[in-house]
């Protein structure tokens, strides 16, 4: 299943004007990084899957509608993902969008 493209340009919109921001093919999906670090991506299995700070994940899971991403059924702390039933509105993918960023931004600008 190919990535949802309504929802790809739903962060295109909020991340526009992210200071080295580029849009890369990664996990079936479409990233949207910054200075080469993943931020959000718009999913093949629906929703996004975030960057997110590997200490703050529990937290995260426990209090938000976000799970964490598994990789041949391993969970991954620090990536995670949300269901679109969760990304109806501008301000509930803005959340997730911010929250990616953010991290992203935290991290050393890969070359």
């Amino acid at each position: 299943m190919p990535y949802d493209e309504e929802l790809a340009n739903r962060i295109r919109e909020l991340v526009a004007g992210e200071l080295g921001l580029t849009e890369k093919r990664m996990f079936g999906g479409l990233a949207f990084l910054i200075g080469g670090n993943m931020a959000v991506a718009a999913s093949s299995q629906g929703g996004v899957l975030v960057r997110a700070d590997p200490e703050e994940s529990d937290t995260l899971v426990a209090k938000t509608d976000a799970r964490l991403f598994e990789m041949r059924g391993r969970a991954m702390r620090g990536w995670l993902r949300v269901d679109a039933e969760h990304l109806g509105t501008k301000r509930q993918l803005a959340k997730w969008v911010v929250l990616g960023t953010a991290y992203a931004r935290s991290l050393p600008t890969k070359r």
